[in-house]
């Protein structure tokens, strides 16, 4: 809606969200009003009523294009130190939206990132149970990970990282932002980023639902139960509140299974407290969040050891805020702390490891908007420290910390503190839109130097539909404490590891209409010192039995393509068919040494190839169906140990080489969703196949669950 007087010339106010404010009609009196209601986006091809929106609209070029798409431009993304429209933005992010998250066929953040062409998910277990996150061709290691725009990365290892303190239901929107982000997020995003935003947290919060007073005043619940194959079995609970000023929330939940192959149960909890208070200075923000996991590791690291078996605790605290005016100062501290306990031979201390891992870091940003656009200007300080049973230096007894719980101590320790100075402007001229930017950073964990990260992003929008950008941005990632440190019967680490180094060039195109969008991308990633845990000649003539860490100099040329077509446009008469969806990723990664490499753990054995294809359906009132299909290629091979008996009658292993081969998974799920309630059931794996995704770990098969929700 737009409300223009010519005869005043105040400038424009932009809402994201209506205000019940007494004065608010005085305040817009004069002023070009421009209102925007948060709908749906995508996730690349994920899931239904998705778009390629990344174009920003001016006055009268919205005709022809579909609400969803003109109404996601309102949505704020953080490509860039400042947040900004997602149609503004000088570079490619995508954004899965709440409506669209309520559609998918997933019960954890790892599944809906499956349907995300540029996404890597490699899982050892099922519901988010030990998951590896990667982007185009990275590793998990190299992928940063934001809850709320706080990072919850551990230096610890990359394997723990997609455990969440928070379901599904309590997300709002997630962010991916492909590519080299050292500028804009530190030296963690070394291949891209993923920001969850929950719902409380969001500064374009979903439309309130009925029930709110007149006062804007609104209290929010649900509970849900689910079950399925395997004794799956969750629950959880939810309750928000919601005021003029003030935003808060809480969540709690529990899930069992036995697992879908052997020594694969687990049992997982989780809580989450959230809130934002919105003053006429400032903004702040906080959020609580716990989560623990207890879980069988048939064969999770070591194909010799099916017996395996993990328990992991995670704690996470953060305040922040922002102010107003000319200036604006962004202020934030955050806690994460995450305990590990680890046996080779469950029950045993064979192998047992403990680890205590604490993150404390601190960031300031500040902004301001002038004739050239907006400059701002931040530092962040992070220091991350572990206390551990088999990672870090030796300790002296005396400075031994108690495990607890009649565990001993811990007789390890290390730590370093990273050092980052951001600098960065944004502008727009006409139909162009640019970002630059340099981050300065220093880690005690090298030396004294400090090393620089620049980067710039570029757009042209041409008329209605068209979109062309391009970006060059240059990256770090330091080794995790696993990287340099571990060391057991099959894997050994590397003191000597240098810091990944990576620059990358990324250019793209996309078309949008009402029923037709589609967005091609393509780069290029220059990359020095990759770290990957590989077996070499020289392990071979130990029987394939040693991991051991290694620095790679490699290039990887990748391309992205995602389209979606509207039937229910397309097809005027039929009511069925609602949308197709298709995406496709084809990476080709060169290694520049001749080293024999007979099995790579991470970055070696890369995601060639992936296809993605989901038809969304309105099957009769309020029933709608999907059918997802997904197939993909990985590069490299892995050791499978087959267990076998000597000549003397003891139990043994005969290793060999396996090639990991093309797969292609069948997903289907209905769902009836009425005013206050959803029930729902959901087929994984329809045909059963039985694959490899990470190493010795064989997935399960089938997988059917079903579950009802109520809300108030």
């Amino acid at each position: 809606m737009q409300k223009r007087d010519f005869m005043l010339k105040a400038g424009a106010i932009r809402w994201h969200r209506f205000t019940r404010r007494a004065d608010a009609v005085f305040r817009s009196l004069g002023r070009e009003i421009v209102i925007g209601r948060l709908s749906v986006a995508v996730l690349s091809v994920a899931c239904a009523g998705n778009a390629v929106a990344q174009v920003a609209y001016g006055e009268g070029e919205s005709a022809g294009l579909g609400d969803m798409e003109r109404e996601l431009d309102a949505v704020e993304v953080t490509a860039a130190r400042v947040a900004v429209p997602l149609g503004q933005s000088a570079r490619l992010v995508s954004v899965m939206t709440r409506a669209e998250i309520e559609d998918c066929p997933a019960q954890s953040v790892n599944d809906l990132l499956k349907l995300a062409a540029s996404v890597d998910v490699r899982q050892r277990g099922p519901f988010g149970i030990q998951t590896d996150i990667s982007l185009n061709g990275g590793t998990h290691d190299q992928l940063l990970i934001l809850l709320n725009g706080v990072n919850i990365s551990s230096p610890h290892t990359g394997h723990l990282a997609a455990d969440f303190p928070i379901d599904i239901d309590d997300i709002e929107r997630i962010e991916v932002l492909d590519g080299a982000a050292s500028r804009v997020y530190g030296t963690s995003a070394f291949s891209g980023a993923i920001n969850i935003v929950t719902r409380s947290l969001s500064p374009n919060p979903s439309p309130k639902r009925e029930g709110s007073d007149d006062s804007g005043s609104a209290l929010h619940g649900s509970v849900k139960a689910e079950g399925g194959s395997y004794g799956t079995f969750g629950a959880g609970a939810s309750l928000a509140h919601s005021a003029k000023r003030l935003w808060h929330g809480a969540s709690g939940g529990y899930m069992r299974s036995d697992g879908g192959t052997a020594n694969n149960d687990f049992g997982k909890w989780r809580g989450w407290y959230s809130g934002r208070w919105q003053g006429d200075d400032a903004d702040v923000n906080w959020q609580l969040g716990a989560n623990g996991m207890r879980y069988g590791a048939n064969t999770f690291y070591s194909g010799k050891y099916p017996n395996q078996w993990e328990a992991d605790t995670k704690l996470h605290a953060a305040v922040g805020g922002e102010t107003k005016g000319r200036i604006a100062v962004s202020p934030r501290l955050y806690w994460n702390r995450s305990y590990d306990h680890y046996q080779l031979i469950k029950g045993s201390s064979v192998g047992e490891n403990f680890h205590r891992v604490d993150v404390y870091g601190l960031s300031l940003n500040a902004r301001t908007s002038w004739a050239l656009g907006t400059s701002v200007v931040g530092a962040e300080v992070r220091s991350e420290g572990i206390l551990s049973t088999a990672l870090g230096k030796p300790l002296e007894e005396s400075e031994q910390v108690s495990i607890g719980h009649g565990h001993g101590n811990y007789t390890k320790r290390d730590h370093r503190t990273n050092v980052c100075y951001f600098l960065e402007h944004d502008a727009q001229w006409g139909q162009w839109t640019a970002s630059a930017g340099l981050m300065a950073n220093l880690n005690t964990g090298l030396d004294d130097r400090i090393r620089l990260y620049p980067g710039i992003d570029v757009s042209w929008r041409g008329g209605l539909h068209w979109k062309v950008y391009g970006s060059w941005n240059m990256a770090q990632r330091m080794p995790t404490f696993t990287d340099l440190y571990y060391k057991s019967p099959t894997q050994e680490g590397n003191v000597g590891l240098k810091p990944e180094q990576a620059s990358e060039l990324a250019l793209g195109a996309s078309y949008r209409a009402r029923a037709v969008s589609v967005e091609v991308k393509g780069f290029h990633r220059h990359e020095r010192s990759m770290i990957d845990w590989v077996m070499t000649a020289a392990d071979s003539v130990n029987g394939y039995t040693t991991y051991h860490a290694a620095n790679f100099k490699l290039d990887k040329l990748g391309l992205n393509v995602n389209g979606r077509v509207r039937l229910s446009d397309c097809l005027k008469g039929q009511k069925v068919l609602e949308q197709l969806s298709v995406s496709y990723t084809y990476i080709y990664q060169k290694r520049h040494d001749d080293t024999p490499i007979y099995a790579s753990s991470y970055a070696l054995d890369y995601l060639r190839q992936k296809l993605t294809a989901r038809l969304d359906l309105r099957l009769w009132r309020n029933l709608t169906g999907s059918v997802t299909y997904r197939w993909q290629e990985r590069m490299g091979h892995f050791v499978k140990y087959t267990p076998t008996t000597a000549s003397d009658g003891t139990a043994t292993y005969a290793a060999q080489t396996v090639d990991y081969r093309p797969y292609g998974l069948l997903d289907v799920r209905l769902q009836w969703a009425a005013r206050s309630w959803t029930v729902w059931a959901e087929a994984n794996n329809v045909t059963n196949h039985r694959y490899y995704d990470l190493g010795n770990v064989k997935q399960a098969g089938f997988w059917l669950m079903s579950g009802v929700k109520f809300t108030f």
